[in-house]
């Protein structure tokens, strides 16, 4: 049997140039096929005219260019939210949104197909778990994303602008997809390294954030080794019983022992985590559940994102109305002093809001 090829966005550039060296060819050639992968954002071996051919020759032999293959492509009537299926090497599919904001672009990457985490109210986690994404799989949606960005015109063709604007560049890079990207942490991690090189997409570390839904094991680690990339926690419950009833494993990594390793995270490396706290009408929206998490985080470095539920068909509940989320984001700041944002709704008519994301079996 042929062995697999060597997906080159596995690859960071140390791992490219150590490569071209066993190959006995010059580093100069590993630079360009660096820039050609990351700058130019070449899909194919013939776009790299400057490699020359025995370079070319033995990477089209040895190595592929992990391209996703879109399966669909969707728009939101919103005008700033594209969500693409993107179908994997051995045909699993995966879903990756691109997404506008006033001064940026970001992207939404997935770290599984599918998720062992099972929230109750997110889709992914209604599908299941599959496998984990590899490194070069999880930086082929970033580029795949910057690929699309390239390819958009400044400027309509009926406007003529004094100068010519250059097209908007992939900036933020979240971790908020399918799956659980502390279950998945040595390919993250792998992922995000490449991701920051500033010789490539050079998405800074302060604009990169990775959501767990509190894999206790993973933000120690996390911490340990001094990883600067934002940590977003998804907290939706401040009592123990009313989180296992939302987040099934809470039971492995019950709430106390999760804020212990918050508590631990902020400590060593003086950084604040976002905590994101899904709003379900009923179930955790009222003056009460506000107060309860202003206690649960008080003198903590923190801020909580407000999530207004996005709905799934496996899923009853029903997002909180606008003026108990103003009002439970009063109370946080003004009995507690804790800074906080209600989530900006993107995407929600094509399923690629927070917690929306799956893929039909």
């Amino acid at each position: 049997m042929r062995a697999a090829r060597l997906n080159l966005y596995d690859l960071t550039r140390t791992d490219l140039q150590a490569l071209f060296l066993r190959w006995e060819f010059s580093p100069v050639h590993a630079v360009r096929l660096w820039n050609y992968l990351y700058l130019a954002l070449a899909a194919s071996f013939d776009e790299m005219p400057e490699l020359p051919a025995k370079v070319r020759a033995r990477l089209s032999a040895e190595t592929s260019i992990g391209t996703l293959a879109v399966a669909l492509e969707t728009d939101s009537s919103d005008g700033f939210t594209r969500k693409y299926l993107l179908t994997l090497a051995d045909g699993e599919k995966i879903e990756t949104v691109l997404m506008r904001f006033s001064g940026r672009v970001t992207a939404c990457v997935s770290s599984q197909v599918g998720c062992a985490m099972g929230c109750v109210f997110c889709a992914t986690g209604q599908m299941g778990y599959t496998r984990h994404l590899t490194p070069g799989e999880i930086v082929a949606q970033a580029v795949h994303v910057a690929r699309a960005l390239k390819l958009v015109t400044p400027h309509p063709s009926h406007v003529t602008p004094r100068r010519e604007a250059p097209p908007p560049r992939l900036r933020n890079v979240v971790l908020m997809g399918m799956g659980e990207p502390l279950h998945n942490y040595d390919a993250v991690m792998h992922a995000i390294d490449i991701l920051r090189d500033s010789s490539g997409l050079a998405v800074a570390a302060e604009r990169i954030t990775l959501s767990t839904v509190g894999v206790v094991p993973g933000i120690l680690r996390l911490a340990a080794e001094q990883r600067p990339s934002h940590l977003a926690v998804s907290l939706h419950a401040a009592t123990q019983e009313e989180r296992v009833a939302l987040v099934p494993v809470a039971k492995k990594w019950p709430l106390d022992e999760l804020m212990a390793a918050c508590r631990t995270y902020s400590e060593q490396t003086g950084r604040k985590i976002f905590y994101e706290w899904t709003l379900i009408e009923g179930k955790n929206d009222t003056p009460e559940h506000a107060r309860a998490v202003g206690r649960l985080l008080r003198g903590l470095p923190a801020q909580v994102n407000l999530i207004p539920l996005n709905p799934t068909v496996g899923y009853a509940g029903t997002p909180t109305h606008t003026e108990a989320a103003k009002r439970f984001q009063k109370i946080l700041a003004d009995e507690f002093q804790l800074p906080s944002t209600v989530r900006q709704r993107r995407g929600i008519d094509i399923a690629a809001g927070c917690g929306q994301l799956a893929v039909a079996n």
